[in-house]
């Protein structure tokens, strides 16, 4: 029987000691000048950074965009680097994908079946019909867009909405309301078969971190937003990892924190410093402060 994809990230976690997840975000801006233009360039890099930090991470999480920039040979370097990722470590495409039916599905073959990865961002705006093909395999997964960490997230994630049956229409006076990130998290602990549905939720927002967790006590989290975004790790720590199932009982408890910038950014054009070590250094650093933790005992009740 095919194992689920919280079984095989709580082996990987319990296995590297850590709930790093890698971010591979190759940003030609960024990529230090000993690296070629173009796509050639960039490939090394992402392969630099790869092979020096994986044996560090729990996951990795390539950001298609930046492969996807450069058309069809961008997608064959990305295509080649999943390769070169060994089968025991989980691959999350940073897609952000969501549409109606049809279009969905191919967007799951696409993603699973074609690049392999092994669970998919995915954007709630179009409810869960939008995203289905994408929750009901139940050895992939799906991390629903919940609190992001950018600067403007609130500018639509904070909006209030009623928590009434129809939530429609105008507040009426003494009206209970939540913010919609709450409504999302709420939404999502019904979505999929079950185990196949966990949240982003930036480092940035560590109120609505503990917040959310309440919310939804068993969904395990995604959270970007430490290192360079300057999100502090012990929020995350204390309300990452899952109270009860499907999050619970896995090494972790379902929790990934992603790092992206704050380990790759150890390359530099310093002709004195090896780059694979630095990135190694890097990586270590962060999988020691991000550490696979006791899980916390179950709770008595749920919101």
């Amino acid at each position: 029987m095919t194992a689920t994809y919280l079984e095989r990230l709580g082996a990987r976690s319990r296995a590297a000691g850590t709930v790093l997840c890698l971010g591979l975000d190759p940003d030609p801006a960024t990529i230090p000048d000993r690296f070629a233009k173009g796509v050639a360039g960039l490939e090394r890099f992402a392969e630099l950074v790869l092979e020096a930090a994986l044996p560090f991470a729990a996951a990795v999480k390539p950001n298609l965009a930046f492969f996807e920039a450069f058309g069809s040979a961008g997608i064959a370097a990305l295509e080649r680097l999943r390769a070169t990722i060994p089968a025991d470590i989980p691959v999350i495409a940073d897609a952000k994908r969501g549409d109606i039916g049809s279009t969905a599905a191919r967007q799951a073959v696409a993603l699973f079946d074609v690049l392999g990865a092994d669970a998919v961002t995915v954007s709630p705006y179009l409810g869960q019909e939008a995203i289905r093909p994408l929750l009901e395999r139940e050895d992939r997964f799906a991390y629903v867009l919940c609190r992001t960490s950018n600067p403007g997230a609130g500018e639509v994630q904070d909006l209030r909405v009623l928590t009434g049956a129809s939530g429609a229409g105008d507040a009426a006076a003494g009206d209970a309301s939540e913010p919609l990130h709450e409504r999302v998290a709420r939404l999502a602990t019904r979505w999929g078969p079950g185990g196949t549905v966990g949240l982003v939720v930036g480092a940035t927002a560590p109120e609505e971190l503990a917040t959310i967790r309440r919310v939804a006590p068993g969904l395990p989290f995604l959270v970007p937003g430490v290192g360079a975004q300057g999100g502090a790790i012990e929020p995350v720590l204390d309300h990452g990892p899952a109270n009860t199932p499907p999050g619970s009982g896995h090494p972790g408890g379902g929790l990934l924190v992603n790092v992206s910038r704050g380990i790759a950014d150890a390359i530099t054009d310093d002709p004195d410093r090896d780059p694979g070590e630095a990135v190694a250094r890097a990586a270590a650093d962060w999988a020691r402060r991000l550490p696979v933790l006791p899980l916390p005992p179950p709770m008595n009740r749920g919101i």
